[in-house]
């Protein structure tokens, strides 16, 4: 490892244990659940969880990552620089029903903004048992504000000594252990270690249980690794060392002592405000704990014990044969890797249940290799440090419940009323399509939140059109497989037909039973289960939805009630999408009427034009640009309508006539904007357009400019250098009908480049537009040499390059115009 790599490294636990010390003093500051910080990362907009203290990191993981743009309470805090407090779950609903739908449990939450930069340097979050609406039962917000105002100065002091590259986070969370509730036994000791001057501090009971007297006691942390256990004394001072920088091990450490008997040494990462840099640990001797957990070796129904990062802490015997691996395989591993049958999406949502609302939770699993009929009814009763879990025989419930061997984990479980997964479904469905607009998106989300939610593997969208069916999307299935369906016809004798022409879904458990009901219909697959949704909106026809699951399951009566509900929405969506596709479709064609088909020419000019629609929402937008003949030069614009669709179009359409008209006239630029002003007011089509029109006297270079609320030009010199033309500009057009547009004169040499563009070039979600501009400029520098020399590119290479990234990127919210020129020198220039 290089010095250099040290020195980040070491910054990397300076920041680290900033963040760990926030979280855990939030998680007593607060009596939470769990903790956390939010940094902002190195992509622009993109917020990431940084540190998590009581809940498993994998259970949190689709929040690991928040877009500041998003409507969470995380981002709001972040964005705005307030806090967002959330006292119960009926107020985090009405506020953010998104995340509500992602976590559907009674929990509240605070969000405070760490603060030190702008708008802050992250969120430091709590989740807390939820509580009525008062003052009185909110959490001391004044302890967290000082938590996250410590935090922030911290931070500051990082950023002056190493730059604000240092407290950006990347990669996944430190995920830590919540620290334990003060022992009160006589045979556990609790000591302190300073990392800094490696002092240690100890209680009576600690010199009690190693048999030391406190003047004997050791003062250092390598003494104190060797008095505890002298045989693992380097794993244990390798422990502290590592707590100190915030990651402590994942489970106790089982130890010796000198006399050989067994020891556990748990640790904790700096945190609280008394002892902001302290590692705390305890030593126990398992005397007691071990006589309670031979109790339990002895139940005949399985126990496991879990603390509140997901580490197996405890199984008994039963548990370990359940699990078919050792007993030493299990405890000190995460859940997810000691019992892989107790994880996945459906599961995740009853762990997240226990482990926020803390309410006792019962569900149903199947082992991954378990014989049909080997179900097991697990329950979960969450405590303030571990989590207790029993597992037995489903069949041994009383009353008995009977699951049929085909239901799999993606089947609807029996939950206590912590969780609320049945019913949000539809929830976070409709909430998910809200954003959807074309056919393609909605089939995406449906794909995104239906099949994980149920544990389908295979889904195929078909739509009705002139008495046909048409596929509209498919995953999952063999490579050409429905290929031969697509194009049926109303009387075709077919499930997926059917079941739209009955209005009535068709359930399937398994491809046997598919096969004698619909005899000759060739299938996909020779085991699985089928699902055919009608798709009706308002009483109309749109198409068939089908599921594929790949086992043998049964559909019970709740699943079906909401799988059908979920078909409503999905059809509605759907007819939505149909009329946005042919208002897309018509407004393609109009701004592909309106845009010019070819610019006009001069031998001294040579332009270039590029013109990209969006791909987010109505992809087509108003921005244009133009090149006219005026007088004996030319005239350069671009514009750039507020809104998309037809509307903001056929605007475009108007004010590019406008324009033309008042450039052929050879109008001063202060004229042609304000008269074209006038007459988008004098419209009133509900909509305001920026603009840049630029007069060029090719033969002198002279040009004299105006701008109407829109971005600056770049112009690129011949030397490759770029810069920004800081032009006066007046308000936008469509505003005021007094707006005046000052004129800027400059000169355009031979084989300098002039840009214009619209912002949907330079802008991005939670980015400055000034950091767009300058990428920009950046580009256009490195273009190349003048166009015409020798071994350069020409203006419509440059123009390509330009736009390239914008032209690959599969999210550009906004359509995308850009405008060059260049002027090529004449015998007066080279004389």
């Amino acid at each position: 490892m290089t010095g250099s790599d040290e020195h980040v490294g070491r910054a990397r636990e300076r920041l680290t244990a900033l963040l760990v010390e926030a979280s855990t003093g939030a998680l007593g500051a607060a009596d939470a659940h769990v903790a956390g910080v939010y940094l902002r990362s190195g992509a622009p907009g993109l917020l990431r969880l940084a540190t998590l203290v009581g809940l498993p990191g994998p259970l949190f993981r689709p929040w690991w990552r928040l877009h500041m743009d998003r409507p969470f309470p995380v981002a709001d805090a972040y964005r705005l620089g307030t806090r967002v407090i959330l006292p119960n779950a009926t107020e985090t609903v009405r506020r953010y029903p998104q995340f509500a739908a992602g976590l559907p449990f009674q929990f509240g939450s605070v969000y405070t903004p760490v603060p030190g930069a702008e708008p802050s340097f992250g969120v430091l979050t709590v989740l807390l048992p939820g509580t009525a609406d008062t003052v009185d039962e909110l959490p001391d917000l004044d302890r967290l504000s000082r938590l996250a105002e410590r935090l922030g100065a911290g931070l500051r002091e990082l950023v002056a000594e190493e730059g604000d590259a240092a407290v950006a986070w990347e990669g996944e969370p430190v995920c830590v252990r919540p620290p334990a509730p003060r022992p009160g036994p006589a045979r556990v000791g609790r000591f302190t270690w300073d990392p800094v001057t490696s002092a240690v501090h100890a209680d009576d009971r600690l010199h009690a249980l190693l048999g030391r007297a406190p003047q004997d006691f050791p003062g250092t942390g390598a003494e104190l690794a060797v008095a505890v256990t002298p045989a693992d004394a380097d794993d244990v001072l390798t422990a502290l060392q590592e707590t100190a920088a915030g990651k402590p091990p994942y489970a106790p450490l089982r130890v010796r002592a000198a006399d050989g008997a067994p020891l556990l040494l748990e640790l904790w990462p700096p945190s609280g405000e008394a002892d902001p840099s302290l590692v705390s640990g305890i030593v126990v001797d398992p005397g007691p704990s071990a006589a309670a957990d031979g109790a339990a070796d002895l139940l005949p129904e399985g126990v496991f014990c879990l603390d509140r990062s997901g580490i197996v802490r405890y199984a008994n015997p039963a548990v370990v044969r359940l699990a078919g691996r050792p007993r030493d395989e299990l405890l000190g591993r995460p859940l997810w890797e000691a019992m892989p049958w107790l994880t996945g999406p459906s599961y995740d949502d009853h762990w997240r249940g226990a482990l926020l609302a803390r309410g006792p939770v019962h569900f149903q699993v199947r082992r991954g290799d378990a014989v049909a009929g080997d179900f097991l009814a697990l329950s979960v009763h969450p405590g303030s440090d571990l989590v207790t879990c029993t597992v037995v025989p489903a069949s041994r419930i009383d009353p008995p419940v009977h699951l049929s061997p085909v239901a799999g984990p993606g089947a609807l479980g029996r939950s206590g009323g912590s969780s609320m997964t049945p019913l949000y479904r539809p929830i976070a469905l409709a909430i998910a399509l809200t954003d959807a607009v074309t056919a393609r998106q909605v089939s995406a989300v449906v794909m995104q939140e239906l099949l994980p939610a149920f544990g389908g593997r295979r889904l195929a969208i078909y739509l009705l059109q002139d008495r046909h069916f048409y596929l509209a999307w498919e995953t999952g299935f063999p490579p050409g497989f429905l290929a031969p369906f697509d194009g049926m016809g109303l009387d075709a004798h077919i499930p997926g037909v059917e079941a739209l022409t009955t209005g009535r879904p068709l359930f399937f458990e398994s491809m046997r039973r598919l096969a004698d009901t619909y005899p000759g219909l060739a299938l996909d697959a020779e085991v699985g289960s089928r699902a055919f949704l009608p798709l009706i909106a308002s009483g109309r026809p749109v198409g068939t939805c089908i599921l594929g699951f790949e086992s043998e399951r049964s559909f019970g009566t709740e699943e079906r009630t909401v799988l059908m509900a979920l078909a409503g929405l999905i059809a509605h969506a759907m007819e939505k999408a149909r009329r946005y596709d042919s208002e897309a479709a018509l407004a393609r064609g109009l701004q592909q009427a309106l845009l010019p088909r070819r610019l006009s020419e001069h031998p001294r000019v040579e332009t270039a034009g590029r013109y990209l629609p969006g791909t987010q929402g109505m992809d087509v937008g108003g921005d244009w640009y133009d090149v006219v003949g005026a007088g004996d030069g030319l005239a350069l614009v671009i514009g750039d309508v507020q809104g998309h669709g037809v509307q903001a179009a056929a605007t475009m359409g108007q004010l590019r006539s406008a324009v033309r008209a008042f450039a052929l006239s050879d109008r001063p630029p202060d004229e042609v904007l304000s008269g074209t002003n006038r007459l988008l007011i004098d419209l009133d089509p509900g909509q305001f357009a920026s603009c840049c029109y630029l007069r060029l006297d090719p033969a002198t270079g002279r040009a004299r400019i105006a701008r109407a609320g829109h971005p600056p030009p770049l112009l690129r010199a011949p030397d490759g250098s770029t810069r920004v033309l800081e032009i006066p500009g007046g308000v936008v057009l469509g505003v005021d009908p007094r707006a005046r547009y000052p004129v800027t004169e400059l000169e355009l040499a031979p084989d300098a480049i002039l840009a214009l563009y619209t912002d949907g070039l330079v802008e991005r979600p939670g980015a400055d537009i000034d950091d767009g501009i300058a990428a920009l400029g950046a580009a256009l520098s490195e273009a190349g040499a003048a166009p015409g020399r020798r071994g350069a590119r020409t203006l419509t290479g440059v123009a390509d390059r330009l736009t390239a990234m914008a032209r690959h990127a599969t999210d550009r919210p906004d359509d995308v115009a850009l405008l060059l020129a260049t002027r090529r020198p004449g015998a007066a220039d080279r004389g």
